[in-house]
């Protein structure tokens, strides 16, 4: 029994999932009034696009998918993943607690009546525009394409590698076609990214360990 308990505790990461749905539920239906709306000249330029909705929820099947491989089939990599979509999400309660943030981009009508739209319109009534900083869609979709373009199965895929590079990039640009996000949000959605990365895959995560170590062996 321990021996399994060991073998498939990383499993219970898995847990972190309900616990941020939680604490987001909480922070969206007990914010603040008053929160800093995030927006830039740049997002005034964008037009949007209703198809986008199309890779905006393929999201969701993107990160169940690819945490469900990773979980039976590569254990290192789950891991490295696990890691830094736990440590960009607690980010971002945090400062979604600290710095209440929320948008005024949505359109207030649609030239266009389709199926797409009607999608939006959906997504629009679940989501409401508040605590979009930074872009978890954004984090999380580069945390992922980063574990299946290091992965030591899918990494000579190349369609698979091709068709995760294009699903990333489709979706971090869906958030801003589809007016769920500024470009600030996105911006510090990589930012986020690039300094978690440099911490679960770069010398980062050394630096601290080495520092700690030394810090505990001089006391």
């Amino acid at each position: 029994m321990k021996r399994m308990f060991k073998k498939y505790a990383h499993c219970l990461w898995l847990l972190y999932f309900p616990l941020y749905l939680a604490a987001f539920s909480f922070i969206e239906n007990h914010g603040p009034q008053k929160i800093h709306i995030i927006e830039t000249t740049l997002d005034q330029r964008i037009p949007f696009i209703e198809y986008f909705i199309i890779p905006y929820y393929m999201w969701f099947i993107y990160i169940a998918v690819g945490v469900t491989y990773f979980l039976l089939r590569e254990k290192e990599s789950y891991k490295n993943f696990m890691i830094m979509g736990m440590i960009g999400m607690t980010a971002f309660i945090l400062i979604s607690i600290l710095i209440p943030n929320g948008l005024q981009l949505r359109p207030t009508y649609f030239a266009r009546e389709n199926i797409f739209v009607e999608m939006t319109r959906y997504l629009y009534s679940v989501d409401t525009p508040t605590n979009v900083f930074p872009s978890i869609h954004v984090f999380n979709s580069m945390a992922m394409h980063t574990a299946i373009s290091r992965s030591p199965k899918l990494k000579k895929n190349r369609v698979i590698q091709w068709s995760s590079f294009v699903l990333c990039v489709s979706i971090i640009l869906s958030t801003m076609f589809l007016k769920q996000h500024s470009v600030f949000d996105v911006i510090s959605g990589m930012g986020l990214f690039l300094v978690t990365y440099s911490f679960v895959y770069g010398d980062l995560r050394e630096r601290v360990f080495v520092r700690t170590a030394s810090i505990y062996n001089e006391k």
